[in-house]
């Protein structure tokens, strides 16, 4: 059997069979009625579906495990009588005004937009998130119970780990072609190493803050194989984002930072330790990534310099309102990047491109409010005294807003949604 360190991934529509559809059904019934049993079921069983798509196509939008969960526990959630009026308690309306002004700038894009079916899809992945918060939030508000949750993070993350590894032996969907050398760089169930980076900075996270409070042996390993796993993306954002993540969680732990995170280090000395062991088969030390120099293959997907120029001067043409949400990837013919179809691998400047200042500050507004309601007044010693769930949301907000600068994550459901989750438990636990 010859080893291919790169196994290229096709995305083809699957279109939704009877099975397919019995599966589905099933999950939105099992979900309603956990709901319904203890809103905390619910909730656990949505943080355990997040990174698994199971996407299947149906009149004409598609059709995945997470979506139909969630719209399980929401039909569960009306089984509590007045439970939606938990949604006025602060700071869950500044959360959900964001997200109110995000989807009417997202909406207002279609104006200028030469392709408007993207920016229906655009406006409705906002309605998606908004609709994560409010589902977490409110099995939170009711059900306060931590073991169910975090014991879903932990398999969670557990799972999404062990798959990418996993890929170290199998192949991977992408590599570093550096020279001769082709060294995988692993995803697991995420569409792609930096969605997989991303994803694992929400886990660590959270993993990292509650061990601060409460270890225990499944805790460990999930901590343990989650920063392993970020290492040997080789994604250099997701290696500075993963330490941001650590230092915060440090930062708010003081003195019991550091066993806490022993776990931590343990992934951490492992990854190291496979990226040096890539570096030396392959001869060449620049698989670590140490400089600028980006790889000789891009993936299929362009560069980011040529996406960032494309996306700069989409926005030079129409300053206000943008091309479009959605349209950046079908306009880049446009602008002279032919054969290349992908988003321009920066949150903000995607925002720019595609909606323009009026997009681009309700971006900025959203994550404003997120760090508003969620740490405004609190030091250090209050995080420490405070619920986990608020420093590993504050820590992964911080992450993320960084990453995003030269990536664009939030376009994936599978991280938005985790990071969403998060959010909600966090902001019902400040409430």
């Amino acid at each position: 059997m010859t080893y291919l360190p790169v196994v290229d991934r096709f995305a083809t529509p699957v279109a939704l069979d009877p099975l397919s559809a019995a599966l589905f059904a099933v999950a939105f019934v099992a979900s309603t009625l956990l709901t319904a049993r203890r809103p905390a079921y619910g909730l656990a069983a949505l943080v355990l579906v997040t990174p698994v798509a199971f996407a299947h196509d149906v009149a004409g939008t598609t059709l995945t495990l997470p979506k139909t969960v969630l719209l399980g526990v929401l039909v569960g959630l009306l089984t509590y009588r007045g439970c939606a009026r938990l949604l006025t308690r602060p700071p869950a309306p500044l959360l959900l005004g964001a997200f109110a002004l995000l989807f009417a700038a997202t909406a207002l894009t279609i104006v200028d937009a030469v392709h408007r079916g993207p920016v229906v899809r655009e406006a409705f992945k906002v309605i998606e998130y908004a609709a994560f918060f409010a589902a977490a939030f409110l099995c939170r508000a009711l059900d306060r119970d931590d073991a169910p949750l975090l014991g879903a993070v932990c398999i969670a993350a557990i799972v999404v780990a062990i798959t990418a590894l996993m890929q170290e032996l199998v192949g991977a969907p992408s590599g570093l072609y550096i020279g001769a050398a082709i060294v995988p760089r692993i995803a697991g169930l995420l569409e792609g190493p930096n969605q997989l980076a991303g994803y694992c900075e929400i886990a660590v996270a959270t993993l990292g803050a509650w061990a601060l409070a409460r270890r225990f042996a499944l805790l460990d390993v999930a901590l343990a194989l989650a920063v392993c796993a970020a290492v040997l993306t080789f994604s250099r954002a997701g290696w500075f984002s993963l330490a941001i993540v650590l230092a915060v969680v440090a930062a708010a732990g003081g003195k019991r930072a550091w066993p806490a995170l022993a776990p931590a280090a343990l992934g951490l000395a492992a990854g190291a330790i496979g990226a040096a062991g890539w570096a030396i088969a392959a001869h060449n030390p620049n698989v670590l990534r140490a400089s600028l120099e980006g790889s000789a293959y891009a993936g299929g997907v362009g560069n980011r310099s040529e996406l960032w120029r494309a996306a700069w001067r989409m926005w030079l043409t129409r300053p206000i309102l943008g091309v479009g949400a959605g349209n950046f990837e079908r306009l880049l013919p446009a602008y002279g990047l032919f054969g290349v179809r992908t988003h321009a691998n920066s949150w903000y400047l995607q925002a720019l491109a595609e909606g323009g200042i009026v997009l681009f500050a309700a971006t900025l507004a959203l994550l404003a409010a997120i760090v508003a309601g969620l740490g405004r007044g609190l030091s250090p010693a209050r995080l420490r005294a405070g619920s986990p769930w608020v420093l590993a949301a504050l820590a992964a907000t911080i992450a993320l807003a960084l990453h995003q600068t030269v990536d664009y994550l939030v376009f994936y459901p599978k991280v938005g949604g985790a990071w969403w989750l998060l959010i909600g438990i966090a902001a019902a636990s400040v409430a």
